[in-house]
């Protein structure tokens, strides 16, 4: 599998834009996650995609009222159906994306060289 994920394109626009990431998500081979575990907030919705034997990159969002939110995290799950229902068995990274520059941070973790 690709380790290398130009996570850049995701915010198009210097300010965040909730809806083109949400959309570049869907497109990018990454699974919508039924959300049915007690780890997440009822009203997020969760995205993954595997990047390693059973080592998923994970996005949760939250639009409700009040606010829009989302969250990256790179986690080892039993399989891809356990992500909704209960929390990593290892969290490995972990980041709330507020802007455009907080996605440079996460990008600089997945460039892994190949072995």
């Amino acid at each position: 599998m690709d380790a290398s994920i130009d996570l850049a394109y995701l915010i198009p626009y210097s300010k965040m834009n909730y809806q083109a990431i949400i959309k570049s998500i869907q497109c990018d081979q990454f699974k919508e996650v039924t959300n049915k575990g007690k780890w997440l907030e009822d009203s997020a919705t969760v995205y993954a995609k595997e990047i390693g034997q059973n080592i998923f990159l994970v996005f949760i969002t939250v639009k409700n009222i009040e606010t829009e939110s989302i969250r990256a995290m790179i986690g080892h799950f039993d399989d891809f159906n356990s992500i909704g229902s209960k929390e990593p068995k290892q969290l490995m990274f972990y980041l709330s994306i507020k802007n455009k520059e907080d996605l440079h941070y996460f990008d600089k973790y997945l460039k892994v060289p190949e072995i």
